[in-house]
């Protein structure tokens, strides 16, 4: 890992921001990460990129929801955030159909009431288990919502960060 991390911090801003956006889609984040190399180690850079994060305004976090399939759907194109969506996302991947259909009406019903797509750290957990947090986020006022998914997307975001420096 350290040959990839010191291969990381060498890269110039551009690539490492365009690398970056894999794990998270907002280019504010990317530019923020960036500006804090080199990083000594990943629990240094998972560090910055948690702190990034937190400190997004909505509209960035808005944009890199957009980034993000609907769960049940399967990610577009070959590209390396694709990849990472479909592997994490394998617990619905063979759904029976009762609840990919619940799926289906636990998203419109979130997107409706929220107005983004729900957004959760799905790697290792089955269908059931999203289907509920789904149906139970429905509850949360606008405030804690964004609170909720800010968390699932650091958790994603740190998850493909590791990735990034593993693969």
């Amino acid at each position: 890992m350290n040959q990839r991390l010191t291969r990381f911090n060498g890269l110039p801003a551009g690539d490492a921001e365009r690398a970056l956006r894999d794990c998270c889609a907002s280019p504010a984040w990317a530019r923020a990460v960036v500006a804090s190399r080199p990083y000594p180690e990943l629990q240094t850079l998972l560090t910055a990129g948690a702190e990034a994060l937190a400190h997004l305004p909505w509209p960035e976090i808005a944009q890199a929801l957009a980034a993000h399939p609907r769960i049940g759907q399967r990610a577009d194109g070959d590209g390396r955030d694709a990849a990472w969506s479909r592997r994490e996302q394998a617990g619905v991947a063979d759904t029976d159909e009762p609840t990919r259909i619940a799926l289906r009406a636990a998203n419109q019903a979130y997107e409706g009431r929220f107005g983004h797509t729900f957004l959760i750290f799905a790697n290792g957990r089955t269908s059931a288990e999203i289907l509920a947090a789904a149906t139970g986020r429905l509850g949360n006022d606008t405030t804690t919502e964004r609170e909720v998914v800010r968390g699932e997307l650091a958790r994603i975001t740190a998850l493909r960060l590791t990735r990034l420096l593993s693969e």
